[in-house]
């Protein structure tokens, strides 16, 4: 048969090198992920075989199959799953992270720990190549379940690989290392020693669900002995916690999510009656990369009486807990259960509505009882949480009791809303909020000056969740959130004869200028009146109290849907001696014409001080610069 060499893309020539030079610290791992991918190739083929029963692949004997020659310093790793075709090798193994490779490069090089570059080898299922830490060449010989013709692909690591059809291929897939020699002082063990095989297979995989076999070593003259069997195969959600360490517990997380940390929590659940099943899931201590992205593979796995039935069943959590991973395996459901049937399966609501619960309470329990770790979490996953307060209304109230948020009151921590109630001032009825980008610039916004100056707490929301939730919640305890940004405020309390007089007269004072201000910005505002939340600046926007805001308006051009632009309304500060000077002018001159630049002027000031564009930049500018050439 005729041999192709392909040459590495440069991106994965370089990725190769790190794994190989300085990503693990512990190379036994590299074991780990050949049997890790063995098992999903025999789930694979169960299930294809399940489905399409036509399917010419033997299914009667399962196995993985570990086969060492010392002589030969070779180990083997065998499966007789569900295998690939050539296109499959070239696509799959032939280009490391075919997608997401330059992501990868940068996030490895600013990962800060061994531990940190391990979990990112998961996440972009690259596992394979770590057998380059322990050999010199790879070879893979693979055959799709149901296909005639098998594939060889030889590799050592440098800048090239090779491609060849085989006809003798087995059905599933085979990789050959050719070990390196041993060098314990670099972590690199006698990969030949059927003990070193044992405690590693052990340690890191003896949960797997199929056998994992080796053949014993066999004395000249001695019958060949019968394989030996190296795991238990005993699945851990169905052995009694007593039963399990911590340890496999972890390396069972490790194995299903790809991440080689540990993870945050572990949850168990076994639900007993007319519909039974039991539950294992994990809340992960960092989230992936891809979290938010359109692609992220989201659900746990899903077994019927503890066989393998698919890898991301969507059905059995929420997507704003598509963080979760984990194991459930139901008792009373079709082994040929498609996810079609599960979207509208009752018991599979259950599940959902269970299991969501569940651990809703688990994130209120660490919440309560460690902080450290509560902290992590809302961190790593706090704004994917925020999206249930929107799509779950049944459990909103179960989110919010563990949601926290950045706040004026502390600059380091963040505060619940029960908190924030509990602090509230005498005669504040409202719980206040403003979103925007980031802390700072929400913090310096004008909007803020009324609220800073009178000691009056406010959240400051900067995902992008927020602009959302905030409407859908509405209130809590009774109290409304308002956002500072929006409608009309008042924070005097209780009516003072005095202030009212004062501010009648200013209303009847600036009615001219804010009248023909209407007028001049007719384009672009709705309204102009005098403010009662600014206390420096000398104008802001803001949005009617039940108008889109102007990020949410972007945010839902973003995707696709055409909103109406809507208007907004311009405030003025009738104590900053800018606006009173533009009223005494007003007042004064009969030809206005002058004015109407200072009018758009000031628009646009307060339009940049909410973090907002200016409509026409070259405009502001221009104008900009003529009034500066004027004062010099």
């Amino acid at each position: 048969m005729t041999t192709e060499t392909f040459e590495f893309q440069v991106e994965a020539r370089q990725l190769l090198q790190l794994m190989i030079h300085s990503v693990y610290s512990n190379k036994d791992v590299f074991l780990r992920e050949l049997v890790s991918n063995a098992s999903d190739a025999l789930d694979k083929l169960r299930l294809e075989k399940l489905r399409d029963d036509s399917l010419d692949a033997d299914v009667s004997d399962l196995h993985i199959e570990i086969d060492v020659d010392k002589e030969a310093r070779t180990l083997t790793v065998r499966d007789n799953g569900i295998g690939m075709s050539y296109d499959e090798v070239g696509q799959l193994i032939g280009t490391i992270a075919n997608s997401g490779t330059a992501t990868f490069l940068k996030e490895l090089r600013e990962a800060q720990d061994a531990a940190g570059a391990e979990g990112l080898i998961g996440q972009f299922g690259v596992g394979f190549y770590s057998g380059f830490m322990v050999a010199d060449e790879v070879t893979l010989v693979t055959r799709r379940a149901g296909e005639g013709q098998g594939t060889r692909w030889t590799s050592s690591g440098e800048s090239t690989y090779t491609l060849e059809k085989v006809d003798d291929a087995p059905q599933g897939t085979s990789v050959t290392l050719h070990l390196k020699p041993a060098d314990p002082e670099n972590q690199l063990h006698d990969y030949t020693s059927p003990w070193t095989i044992k405690q590693i297979v052990k340690r890191y995989s003896d949960f797997i669900t199929w056998p994992i076999r080796m053949v014993p070593e066999v004395a000249d003259g001695e019958d060949a002995p019968e394989p030996e069997t190296l795991n238990s195969m005993k699945a851990l959600w169905a052995r009694s916690r007593d039963e399990v360490s911590d340890d496999e517990y972890h390396e069972l997380y490790k194995h299903i999510s790809h991440d080689w940390r540990e993870p945050l929590e572990t949850i168990r659940l076994q639900a007993e009656g007319t519909f039974e099943y039991q539950a294992l899931l994990f809340v992960p201590s960092h989230a992936p990369h891809d979290l938010f992205t359109r692609d992220f593979k989201r659900g746990v796995q899903l077994y019927v009486k503890r066989v393998f039935i698919m890898d991301d069943c969507e059905a059995l959590l929420p997507p704003y807990l598509r963080f979760v991973k984990g194991v459930v395996d139901a008792q009373d459901l079709s082994l040929n259960v498609s996810r079609e049937i599960l979207q509208q399966d009752r018991h599979i609501r259950m599940m959902q509505r269970r299991l969501t619960k569940k651990v809703l309470s688990t994130i209120k329990e660490i919440k309560t009882k460690d902080a450290d770790r509560y902290a992590t979490f809302w961190r790593e996953f706090g704004t994917a949480l925020k999206e249930g307060l929107v799509t779950d209304s049944e459990n909103r109230d179960a989110i919010l009791a563990v949601a926290s948020f950045a706040t004026t009151h502390a600059e380091d921590e963040p505060t619940t809303l029960a908190q924030y109630v509990e602090r509230m001032k005498d005669g504040q009825d409202d719980i206040y909020y403003i979103t925007g980008e980031s802390r700072q610039s929400i913090e310096n916004s004008p909007h803020m000056e009324a609220f800073r100056d009178k000691g009056i707490e406010v959240l400051l929301l900067t995902d992008a969740v927020d602009e959302v939730w905030v409407d859908a919640v509405g209130e809590y305890e009774g109290k409304k959130l308002r956002s500072v940004a929006k409608g009309e405020i008042d924070l005097d309390g209780e009516k003072d004869e005095k202030a009212e007089g004062e501010r009648e007269k200013q209303a009847e004072d600036y009615a001219g200028l804010l009248g023909w201000m209407r007028e001049q910005l007719d384009e672009d505002i709705k309204e102009v009146r005098l403010s009662a939340r600014l206390t420096v600046s000398p104008a802001c926007v803001v949005s009617d109290a039940h108008d889109l805001t102007p990020a949410l308006e972007n945010m839902y051009r973003a995707m696709g849907q055409e909103v109406p632009r809507t208007k907004r309304i311009l405030e003025l500060n009738p104590g900053h001696p800018l606006v009173k000077n533009l009223n005494e002018a007003y007042k004064e001159r009969e030809d206005r014409s002058g004015l109407v630049e200072s009018a758009e002027l000031l628009h646009t000031l307060a339009v940049l001080a909410e973090g907002g564009q200016p409509k026409d930049p070259a405009r502001f500018v221009k104008l900009v610069a003529d009034r500066l050439e004027r004062t010099l």
